[in-house]
């Protein structure tokens, strides 16, 4: 990536700026575009002094012009947990939408490589396990989660139009559960929820019988695969994630273990549309990203996470 010029939407986020410090670490020049509804200076204030960085406050559902040469647009501007986009239900299927329109439009004009980070939320409540990028999913179109789900559905519908009939280089990837440092601590989704609760004394809230799964890719191997993968040809959709399951309840108990947390476990009414269960098929991984597979397991990485939570609790 050296000497290339990188846009990175929603750049001031959890998985958008560690996006930000691999491709600055890999030689490239890049601009961070956030409007900072969910993103955090916070988590860009490292690249500040960084001659190869430039932010911009921006919202992507908005056209935005960009000076100069553009290589790559990695469109990862989205709000991404259930607290989020239910509270911001049309500002998400707006940078869905509008958001991925005009990051084509920018690679259009530039003559620029596009990856649209998509998500397993395609998939829905999925019939089938694991679930192949071939499978259509199984996706409520109007209900509440219908706003992220349908978003990133239309967001791929774009992507490969484009790439029909413009014939733009464009990348799908198809993100399953990942978590890390620079989550947010009230972010909204699993990890998150139960590190904050179990570092605070709080109840951990398991909605449903907790019986539903999860894979959780930990952030580094994530930002690997999408370096891998921006080095290939495949269109995709491709899947990205760690193919071990994990029930809620093993979650829970695994995360109050390695805090010494006091907190106990609590159920809730389970929430409308939340899959049953969620593991990736990974085929193509590994066949187009050399033999790729995440790393590290989910109690080095819970480790990880849970210090960088205890550090912010304490500022």
């Amino acid at each position: 990536m050296k000497n290339k010029r990188v846009v990175i939407t929603g750049g001031a986020g959890f998985l958008g700026s560690h996006l930000c410090r691999r491709m600055l670490a890999d030689g490239a020049s890049v601009i961070c575009v956030d409007n900072f509804i969910t993103g955090s200076l916070a988590n860009v204030k490292e690249f500040a002094a960084n001659k190869r960085f430039r932010l911009i406050e921006h919202d992507i559902s908005l056209p935005l012009k960009i000076n100069g040469k553009v290589d790559w647009v990695l469109h990862f501007a989205s709000p991404a947990s259930p607290k989020d986009y239910l509270e911001y239900p049309i500002k998400t299927l707006k940078v869905g939408t509008l958001g991925t329109y005009n990051c084509l439009g920018i690679c259009k004009a530039k003559g620029a490589k596009f990856l649209l980070a998509s998500t397993s939320e395609v998939y829905g409540d999925p019939a089938i396990s694991p679930q192949p990028e071939e499978y259509w999913g199984n996706v409520n179109p109007n209900g509440v989660r219908s706003c992220y789900d349908e978003a990133k559905r239309a967001a791929e519908a774009l992507a490969f139009a484009y790439k029909r009939q413009n014939g733009l280089d464009t990348h799908v990837v198809r993100i399953f559960n990942t978590y890390g440092p620079h989550m947010r601590l009230v972010d909204g989704r699993v990890v998150s929820n139960f590190i904050y609760q179990a570092l605070t004394g709080r109840p951990i809230t398991i909605f449903g019988k907790g019986t539903q799964t999860r894979s959780f890719c930990y952030v580094d191997d994530l930002i690997e695969a999408i370096r891998r993968y921006m080095d290939t040809d495949f269109p995709g959709p491709i899947n990205i994630g760690n193919d071990r399951e994990f029930t809620m309840i093993e979650l829970a108990r695994m995360v109050i273990a390695l805090t010494g947390s006091t907190s106990r476990i609590c159920y809730e009414e389970e929430m409308q549309d939340d899959p049953k269960q969620r593991r990736p098929d990974l085929t193509k991984a590994r066949k187009y990203l050399n033999n790729w597979k995440a790393q590290v397991k989910l109690e080095a990485g819970l480790k990880r996470t849970i210090e960088w939570f205890r550090g912010q609790l304490r500022k």
